[in-house]
């Protein structure tokens, strides 16, 4: 249990939120997630993964699930996705051309540009340009051409991609979520230890950040 000075608050008070572009529920609930913590006076902190790292150490369930799964729920699963869409005012076709997307470039990309402030911005471009325009996020020209979509400088960010503080960046980010539990995009943590899974899960983030709230007040007062 964190001690209760003025880092525990500030911890007590975030979400974190590891994602990989490459999920279309992730994207539902990147989107979802970003007026629901605005509301909630919360900050977001934005863990970019590499899922596909997660699932083989993990969970490789997911890879016979898409070669062999029942039939009538690959049917559902579509139906729902596209409720979800529907409702958050999303477009998003699934699969896309090219699925599964080799999406470690792009997720490299939004830690070279959290600093910069674009990670936000460059992310949800990737998410776009993947599931709505259906492109290769994989290739250089689609991230150099969604780099200036943001006003980011192309060049600077194809070498800080390939820069081994990225490229390791990005590993400790996958390692991290799996020992705390994750097993997939997007996994998401109130007060550093309450995990949840899944853009359907937003409802319970919510309150989770709530209930954490209603707590702290309480040990507020009682330390008064």
């Amino acid at each position: 249990m964190l001690a209760a000075g003025a880092g525990f608050w500030k911890y007590m008070r975030m979400i974190e939120f590891f994602f990989d572009c490459s999920s279309p529920w992730t994207w539902l609930a990147f989107h979802n997630l970003r007026p629901m913590a605005r509301e909630l006076g919360v900050e977001v902190r934005w863990r970019p993964v590499l899922v596909g790292g997660i699932f083989n150490a993990v969970n490789p369930s997911v890879y016979e699930f898409r070669e062999r799964g029942v039939p009538a729920k690959q049917t559902y699963l579509q139906k729902d996705l596209q409720d979800w869409a529907r409702v958050a005012g999303l477009e998003i076709h699934f699969p896309p051309p090219v699925f599964p997307v080799n999406s470690v470039k792009a997720m490299r990309g939004c830690l070279h540009l959290e600093p910069e402030g674009r990670l936000v911005p460059f992310a949800e471009a990737v998410f776009e340009a993947y599931w709505t325009r259906c492109e290769d996020i994989s290739r250089d020209e689609v991230l150099t051409a969604l780099c200036e979509r943001v006003g980011a400088d192309p060049q600077a960010f194809h070498a800080g991609i390939a820069s081994p503080a990225i490229k390791d960046a990005l590993k400790r980010n996958t390692d991290e979520v799996i020992a705390r539990g994750g097993f997939g995009s997007p996994t998401i943590f109130v007060g550093g230890d309450d995990m949840y899974f899944g853009n359907d899960r937003l409802v319970l983030v919510r309150d989770a950040v709530l209930r954490r709230r209603h707590e702290a007040s309480g040990l507020q007062a009682a330390r008064c």
